[in-house]
């Protein structure tokens, strides 16, 4: 596998962790177990080696026990399906990938579980109904939105390794916006933190791009971070590997360019907040605790990448189909 020194990726906000981050670890595995969701002994220790539950730690710092534990769940099963569409012969079947999508979402809404559903199926019903018990409906709907969108992305790249295409750097930053899963995650920090984000301010010019450059740090930076064990296993869907192609930039080149472009963002993002009008007391309340949900998943990334081992190894995966 290819190494490099990876560049240093400026990030202003400080890094918080969840008081039960000791506890969230030890329940980590109880819930992708109950569901076998890892299909053998390799899968197993890959889990446990990415250490997702110091991601949930870190980028959700306020959010309660039992909320978090669900929110572990959610972020566990998109890493998991995320593997299979990126390292399984998943990633190059657009149309196998389509029709597994449309099951999930069918189950998202309420479908009841059939007996040649996977797995995976069987833990997103799950997860919904411990969910709803908590969160709003009208969250809901929009947290399925957000679910819609990466899978979205999940396809869009299946039909680019299914074609061999290269994509040029617009086209491709576009589709990792999806493909990435920010916006779940997102959507889960206002399901951990309570909070309503009327239509209005949801819809605002100013919300929608802080949101979208947010997307691009935590999608860039993501990139900048797997480099190696993309180039390792042949997929394309990389920024610096896009920038390395179309732009034949050395690798080298290509990944102090991502930093920059990152880091560039990082200070526009910031120069954005600091214009942002008043909405009224209430709003503006529910916003910067918004925003600092966006901050906590920046600098809580970075944290998590010093000490998962997700990004070091390559090996083929199998989907649990019984």
């Amino acid at each position: 596998m290819n190494e490099f020194i990876l560049p240093e990726l400026y990030c202003p906000f400080p890094s918080q962790i969840n008081k039960y981050a000791d506890v969230l670890e030890d329940y980590s595995l109880e819930w992708v177990l109950r569901f076998n969701l890892l299909a053998n002994e390799s899968s197993y220790r890959r889990f446990c080696k990415s250490k997702f539950f110091w991601l949930v730690a870190v980028a959700y710092p306020y959010c309660k026990l039992e909320e978090l534990k669900i929110v572990n769940d959610w972020i566990s099963w998109l890493f998991i399906w995320d593997d299979q569409c990126d390292m399984s012969d998943l990633g190059k079947q657009p149309e196998v990938l389509k029709d597994f999508h449309k099951r999930f979402l069918e189950i998202l809404n309420g479908s009841e579980i059939k007996s040649k559903d996977i797995p995976l199926g069987c833990a997103l019903k799950d997860l919904r109904q411990r969910t709803l018990r908590t969160g709003k409906v009208e969250w809901f709907h929009h947290f399925l939105h957000a679910f819609e969108d990466y899978f979205h992305g999940c396809l869009q790249e299946a039909s680019n390794r299914a074609q061999e295409i290269v994509p040029d750097v617009d086209t491709y930053i576009k589709i990792r916006r999806s493909s990435v899963g920010v916006n779940p995650s997102l959507a889960l920090t206002e399901f951990c933190n309570q909070l309503i984000i009327p239509d209005f301010l949801r819809n605002h010019d100013l919300v929608k791009k802080i949101k979208i450059m947010t997307i691009n740090i935590l999608a860039w930076c993501n990139d900048i971070f797997s480099v190696s064990r993309e180039m390792a296993s042949g997929d394309v869907h990389n920024l610096v590997l896009v920038l390395h192609y179309q732009q034949q930039l050395t690798f080298e080149q290509a990944i102090k360019y991502a930093a920059e472009m990152h880091n560039q963002e990082v200070r526009s993002m910031m120069n954005l907040e600091a214009s942002i009008p008043s909405f009224g007391e209430q709003a503006d309340a529910e916003l910067t605790k918004y925003i600092s949900g966006m901050h906590a998943w920046i600098s809580g990334t970075i944290d998590w990448y010093a000490r998962s081992g997700r990004y070091q190894t390559r090996e083929r995966l199998e989907l649990v189909k019984s």
